[in-house]
């Protein structure tokens, strides 16, 4: 172990206080430490506990690194259950369901070099592992030898010490579908390209890369698929890479610094000047203080060791996607490829992520505390829809055809009317208008089953058009979200009413009987028969348990329509008190999710996939907030742990995390595009947001506990608030929010009239 990794552990320990009760982390100086990258990677392919990666890299970054315990392509890369590791490969995977692009990797070795990926791997322990935001280390016992990897943006630094030996190689492996690598030993330098890719390109892509080693190697040559070239330094083929050769001392370090571009050859020696002379040390020094300035906007004091490191290692998934694909030429021009158009385009642009996935919590939480990034995001939208004619519903690093729904118009709102304002909101405008009106080149952008949805206000069941009552639901709530963007940009009033209008389509596929969404055929009959927990069908990942609460815009109309708030209780009690069971007929299999939600012993409950996941903060529409408050800290105590297995299902981006940082903090964003936040039971003593425009806003709970998870007093800024919901305004502006909290609900507040948070219908 290194000195800096000693201090930084005195460090740590030095911040925990103790006392008789349990182990209370009184302030939090160094909030990097508190992070397991490794949260979530015990997962495969038929039960996912995050399906996450140990990245380390940037926030943001544009280029990630992760070991690699999978075969080359596999998207499940690094499995915490697995005990070998073939390389060490740059990824921009957002899920293993999407994928990787542009990847390649480097492996260490001594003996005998092996550079075919299934014969290469060595043994490893997670005791000997390391795995931080901002450096990763592990030892290759078949090899004695250890591999360091720490970050900038767009480089990285290899640190690979050796054992004594002359027969020292580093591989490297440029994948397959086509690649290129040259050698060229008077500069220590390895060159190449991947063009490996899972979809979402225009043709002639190529993730070009360069490495340089600060030793000289002796030998080295190129190798395509399983055949070695001794007499070559250059190959051009379907499945290239290269070897070289060191004599090494023990304890002797090689370093390599690595960067890549999606733009030119000359772009990635360009980007590796992010590292510049700087060392192995000073590199890794950087990208702590950089994850330690992100991280360090919100701040915690007075909860346990193991919600602190849950917290951190939850805001540590939510700065990761989608990551910067943009570039910056050597006059300093903001650059990027576009895999709409194949060309070089001028701008920002990011890309990696699923909008029906976070546009619920993940992006409100970079809108609300990173407010300049999600500004760089948004312009990066008008460039997407400029060069590729609709806005991304799943971008990586293009159009990906993944998920339903026309959330873009979501994302688009929310940081508008937050007041994230771009070089042309009128161009992200008519973008929104252009999608919320045609059916896409693909199903997952613009609207699926537009035509139908406009004309008899929803998609039927009986049109060959899958999930048509997950679409409907989804679209009427996009529609609310341009209605709100339009009426903030004084559009005509006609065009205005065409938006509110469809904002109601919800209501045609409520089924009276049952209290639940249903299906519709195009002759208006429900569809038939109707089982409730069948997944998938009308549905999206889910039954109509799950999907009936997708009304996030008018929940007091969703009320209206079952009759009454005592009934419309009934109905969210219901979710929990049910049995898990299901009916998989539509998939053929019991897909993941499923299990999921019945391994949790929630009823029909399942955090682990999104659509239900706003579902309990619900309760405050209806005048019993304290069942928000109770159910929110079950699922944060129950579902979340920064442990290998530490998610119940997909963490998606950033998003089922967002949802544990929000509740964390004691609110949510169920309907992104208004200014409220509904509140729940916060987690910790106190927290500090530390917002980009210089002011504090400081959430306090004094006496909070493990035990004390209700609510029965609130103050904003000195005042009493009995309001369920805090606006994003009074957040902005700095203050103070306190909440007295204790063992039992406090049943008289949150129950007036006035208390309930907003909904379409209301005074509309």
């Amino acid at each position: 172990m290194s000195c800096m990794k000693i201090v930084s552990l005195a460090l740590l320990v030095a911040f925990v206080a103790f006392n008789a009760n349990a182990q209370n982390v009184e302030k939090v100086t160094d909030p990097v430490e508190w992070v397991n990258t490794l949260m979530g990677t015990d997962s495969r392919y038929d039960f996912s506990n995050g399906n996450t990666l140990p990245f380390v890299g940037y926030p943001w970054g544009m280029n990630l690194w992760t070991p690699q315990t999978a075969e080359n392509g596999y998207g499940w890369q690094y499995t915490y259950s697995e005990n070998k590791i073939r390389g060490f490969k740059q990824s921009h995977e957002p899920s293993p369901w999407i994928n990787d692009f542009g990847v390649f990797s480097l492996m260490p070795e001594t003996g005998k070099a092996i550079f075919r990926q299934d014969k290469r791997e060595s043994w490893f322990s997670h005791k000997s592992e390391t795995a931080k935001p901002y450096y990763y280390s592990v030892y290759l016992s078949d090899y004695d030898l250890t591999t360091e990897i720490t970050t900038t943006e767009r480089a990285a630094s290899f640190r690979f010490t050796f054992p004594k030996t002359d027969s020292a190689f580093v591989v490297i492996d440029a994948f397959k579908t086509a690649s290129s690598i040259q050698v060229i030993p008077s500069q220590n330098k390895i060159i190449g390209y991947s063009t490996q890719n899972s979809g979402g390109l225009a043709k002639g892509f190529k993730n070009w890369f360069v490495i340089v080693f600060d030793k000289p190697f002796d030998l080295s040559y190129v190798w395509s698929d399983t055949t070695a070239f001794n007499n070559l330094q250059e190959i051009t083929d379907k499945h290239v890479g290269a070897v070289v050769h060191f004599k090494t001392v023990r304890g002797e370090q090689v370093n390599a610094k690595v960067a890549s571009s999606f733009i030119s050859q000359e772009q990635a020696a360009l980007n590796l000047k992010e590292i510049g002379q700087d060392n192995f040390e000073t590199v890794e020094q950087k990208a702590k203080a950089e994850w330690n300035k992100v991280l360090g906007h919100v701040a915690i004091e007075g909860g346990t060791v193991a919600q602190v490191q849950t917290f951190y290692s939850c805001l540590f998934r939510m700065v990761h996607f989608p990551q910067k694909l943009y570039e910056i030429d050597a006059a300093g021009n903001i650059l990027h490829y576009s895999p709409y158009t194949g060309k070089i385009e001028k701008g920002y642009l990011y890309g990696g992520t699923g909008f029906w996935d976070t546009f619920r919590a993940l992006y409100p939480f970079l809108n609300l505390i990173y407010p300049s990034i999600s500004k760089e995001m948004q312009e990066g939208l008008i460039n997407v829809y400029n060069e590729g004619g609709w806005l991304p519903e799943w971008s990586s690093p293009g159009y990906r055809k993944s998920m339903i729904g026309n959330n873009s118009a979501s994302i688009v709102a929310d940081a508008y009317l937050k007041g994230i304002h771009v070089s042309d909101i009128n161009k992200l405008y008519e973008a929104l208008i252009h999608g919320a009106n045609n059916e896409g080149p693909i199903d997952a952008i613009g609207r699926k089953g537009v035509k139908y949805y406009n004309e008899l206000g929803y998609v039927p069941y009986d049109v060959n058009i899958h999930e048509s009552a997950a679409r409907t639901l989804e679209y009427a709530y996009d529609d609310f979200t341009i209605y709100q963007l339009g009426k903030a940009l004084n559009r005509p009033k006609e065009e205005l009413e065409t938006y509110s209008n469809r904002s109601y389509n919800y209501r045609f596929l409520f089924d009276s009987t049952h209290n639940l969404m249903r299906g519709k055929n195009s002759d208006g009959s429900f569809q038939s028969p109707f089982n409730p927990f069948k997944w998938g069908d009308a549905f999206t990942e889910g039954n109509s348990w799950h999907y009936t609460w997708c009304v996030f815009h008018d929940i007091q109309g969703l009320i209206n329509l079952m009759g009454s708030k005592k009934t419309f209780v009934g109905m969210l009690d219901s979710v929990f008190v049910l049995p898990p069971v299901y009916d998989d007929s539509y998939y053929h299999i019991k897909i993941h999710e499923i299990t999921e939600m019945q391994v949790a012993n929630m009823g029909q409950y399942a955090h682990g996939n999104q659509p239900i996941q706003h579902m309990i903060y619900l309760y405050n529409y209806a005048g019993e907030p304290w069942k928000a408050q109770y159910w929110a800290r079950q699922v944060m105590n129950r579902m979340y742990k920064a442990t290998p297995d530490g998610f119940c299902g997909d963490e998606d981006n950033g998003q089922t995390s967002a949802w544990y940082v929000f509740s964390a903090l004691g609110f949510y964003p169920v309907c992104p595009a208004t200014n409220q936040y509904i509140l729940g039971a916060p987690l910790f003593k106190k927290i500090t947001l530390n917002l980009e425009n210089g002011n504090s806003f400081t959430l306090s709970a004094p006496n909070n506990s493990a035990t004390s998870l209700y609510v029965q007093s609130a103050l904003l800024n000195g005042k009493a608030w009995e309001k369920n919901w805090i606006s994003h305004n009074d957040i902005l502006k700095g203050g103070n929010f306190t909440t007295l909290m204790s063992n039992s609900p406090n049943t008289k507040k949150g129950v007036s009239v006035d208390d309930v948070p907003f909904s379409f219908s209301v005074g509309h």
